[in-house]
């Protein structure tokens, strides 16, 4: 016998705040089902995920891997009689759920409130300005320059380690709160459920495999642009972490300080990478805006990560052009800058948006193990 439902009409209204103004637009006519290539022909998504929203059903919502096999293509909401914008109500779920898993929640609060802005930047602009009020930097000293002679951020920052030990703590702290969260979050999606594939790495592999090639976004048909924005972003991360791989092995084993010639490897993928972030981030802003009366534009939410990892981008080549240009008082107020929004972008990774990567990850892992078909039939034909 199934259990009674119990509607939580304070949840469905928590739903509205996060960004799903339009869910009570929603009459079931399943359109945004039909339209979506990425649902399954078994219990597709995201019509019955409407209705839920509808009622507040929180737990069939949480353990419900659906709300991340949706990619936000924005297909349902272009093609909803009655503008209930189904991708943004998706988008508002997953923002709360992320606030449910991912630990301590006071941070997802403050990542997810406009009134928070200024003091989630403030804590690293602060831990960075005391670093260097502790070390004399602020007495009237004259500022460090490079060994020859040079402007060096090297030499006007903190010693190496007060930079990259507090980045490695932070670091850990970020992949501590993804475990916790993910591990609360499958045990969730497999309570009671039969995983028909055992070959687990195998799954993983493949989900790694689809997120690289970018297979689900190719199948959006209102905004397939979005792939090549969102592939540029993923591999200027990539490039971005060897780049940063390459320099802490420069620095801890090799001891070679910064800065390095542009004709230096490290210099090389560094500079392509972050072209290829700055691009990929100004294609997505372009798409967000120019679709946003049939997609929706998002919400405060989504924009806070694309503000930062924009920034991050912006304020990187600013900082290396500076010092190129021996500009040092805004050469240092931009590494300052791009070393602010490079926390915030690591510290609240488990709270913001970039926490989609993880659990969206999880789901698709989930759904190949239980053979949930991803791709309607005819699509697969």
């Amino acid at each position: 016998m199934d259990k009674p439902v119990k509607p939580d009409l304070q949840f469905a209204k928590e739903i509205i705040k996060a960004g799903g103004e339009s869910l009570k637009k929603c009459y079931q006519c399943s359109t945004c089902t039909v339209v979506c290539n990425l649902s399954p022909e078994d219990k597709p998504f995201p019509r019955k995920e409407m209705l839920y929203a509808q009622w507040g059903l929180k737990e069939k919502l949480f353990k419900n891997p659906d709300i991340w096999l949706c990619h936000h293509c924005g297909d349902c909401t272009a093609y909803c009689p009655r503008g209930a914008k189904p991708g943004e109500v998706l988008g508002a779920v997953r923002k709360l759920m992320i606030k449910n898993y991912s630990p301590p929640s006071f941070l997802a609060n403050w990542v997810a409130d406009p009134k928070y802005l200024l003091l989630i930047f403030l804590i690293p602009l602060l831990f960075f300005l005391g670093e260097m009020a502790l070390l004399g930097y602020f007495s009237g000293i004259e500022i460090p320059r490079g060994e020859n002679g040079e402007m060096s951020y090297v030499a006007f920052l903190p010693p190496v380690p007060w930079i990259d030990i507090p980045f490695m703590a932070i670091a850990g702290f970020a992949v501590i709160c993804f475990y916790l969260g993910v591990k609360k979050y499958w045990l969730d999606l497999t309570e009671g459920v039969e995983l028909k594939r055992k070959d687990i790495y195998n799954c993983i592999y493949e989900t790694i495999k689809d997120i690289l090639l970018h297979k689900k976004f190719q199948l959006c048909t209102l905004n397939k642009n979005r792939s090549t924005a969102h592939l540029l972003v993923l591999y200027a991360f990539i490039g971005l972490a060897i780049t940063t791989g390459i320099a802490a092995f420069y620095e801890w084993v090799l001891r070679w300080e910064a800065p390095y010639p542009q004709t230096n490897i490290v210099k090389i993928i560094g500079n392509i990478s972050g072209i290829a972030l700055v691009i990929g981030m100004l294609l997505i802003i372009a798409n967000r805006t120019k679709n946003a009366v049939k997609q929706g534009l998002g919400s405060y939410f989504d924009w806070l990560l694309i503000t930062i990892i924009f920034a991050v981008g912006i304020t990187g080549f600013l900082a290396e052009i500076l010092r190129e240009a021996e500009v040092e008082t805004l050469g240092y107020a931009s590494y300052i800058a791009h070393l602010v929004f490079v926390f915030a972008l690591f510290a609240y990774a488990p709270h913001s948006k970039m926490a989609h990567m993880v659990y969206r990850t999880t789901a698709m892992v989930f759904a190949k193990t239980a053979m949930r078909e991803e791709v309607k039939k005819e699509e697969a034909a």
